[in-house]
């Protein structure tokens, strides 16, 4: 299969002759150099969304929380106070309120992420496997289009989040939303998200070549053996920068998502210069930074995890594809 796959992405020969690791990306991990047909990529890529999502799911209920504004003059919550609170009044299980959401809508977006993102990876690129800004520009399609699969059962994961939701599970808030405010209620935050997201991407690629290379430089000698430790040190800091920076926009899409849902204000319409208008009359420009800590605390690790689980089994299926070829 290594043959195959070969003339179809025009990598694989580079990247054999230079002692250092292939030029991955945590959140846009497909790669199609390593001798992997296409759906293994989409596989692998899928098992490490998911893994990343369950593993830090506690982080983000905490986020939304704390980015959640009442109808009422804003209190301000600490990461601190937001733990303690779930703790005390639901106990651990609380923290996990609309994981189901998220494993449904986790694995399917990824794959149309990682297929989108390796065919305008092909296009843009023109078979040169350092254009950054090729990797960039595909990195904001596969974000669209994995996007309109993931918004969904995002709305209904932060919906769950809430503290007393009115909601039984995951089939009571899709069936109530339909019922009561229909479809378009699931893609209320669909625009804000992709704008969030849009730089979201860009950060995130710029400051993750920036870290790598430095790292790589630091030690080239054993930047072969050591190439997890580089591209999770890399992408911990490219998550956590590119988080704290869209910030704002990550707090105007929970409002949008939680609208009218225990005590959130209920919008007109979809407009991200209202909602930025309501949170700052309540709560001050500090609003919009809301739940930038766990934010941060969630991105870092997030694409830690990512990228080793990727790297996993992406091994497993080279080996997979190794003992393949040795019985033929």
């Amino acid at each position: 299969m290594a043959t195959d796959a070969s003339p179809k992405f025009h990598q694989n020969s580079d990247f054999r002759t230079v002692p250092q690791p292939p030029d991955f990306h945590p959140e846009v991990t497909v790669a199609s150099h390593d001798g992997l047909e296409f759906w293994q990529f989409m596989i692998a890529g899928s098992i490490a969304g998911c893994v990343e999502h369950m593993a830090m799911f506690p982080v983000d209920t905490l986020k939304t929380r704390m980015q959640a504004l009442g109808s009422c003059p804003a209190r301000s919550v600490s990461l601190r106070q937001a733990l303690r609170s779930v703790l005390q009044h639901e106990g651990a299980i609380g923290l996990y309120r609309g994981i189901g959401a998220m494993a449904l809508g986790a694995a399917p977006a990824h794959a149309v992420y990682f297929s989108i993102y390796e065919v305008c990876k092909e296009f843009f690129s023109g078979g040169n496997p350092n254009n950054s800004a090729a990797h960039a520009v595909s990195g904001v399609f596969a974000t669209i289009a994995s996007d309109a699969v993931l918004t969904p059962m995002d709305m209904v994961k932060q919906r769950l989040q809430l503290r007393s939701s009115p909601y039984k599970g995951v089939m009571d808030c899709v069936k109530r939303v339909l019922t009561e405010e229909g479809f378009g209620a699931f893609y209320a935050s669909y625009r804000t998200t992709i704008l969030m997201n849009a730089p979201y991407t860009a950060v995130h690629f710029a400051t993750y070549e920036a870290v790598k290379r430095g790292l790589m430089e630091i030690s080239p000698e054993s930047a072969s053996d050591e190439r997890l430790v580089v591209h999770a040190t890399a992408g911990a800091a490219a998550g956590a920068l590119a988080a704290a920076i869209t910030t704002p926009l990550d707090v105007v899409k929970t409002q949008l998502q939680c609208q009218g849902v225990c005590g959130c204000d209920r919008f007109a319409n979809a407009s991200i210069a209202g909602v930025i208008r309501t949170i700052v009359r309540k709560d001050g420009y500090t609003g919009l930074m809301r739940g930038w800590m766990p934010r941060m605390l969630f991105h870092a690790p997030a694409a830690a995890i990512c990228w080793s689980t990727y790297e996993a089994s992406k091994a497993f299926f080279q080996e997979l594809n190794g003992d393949s070829g040795k019985s033929k």
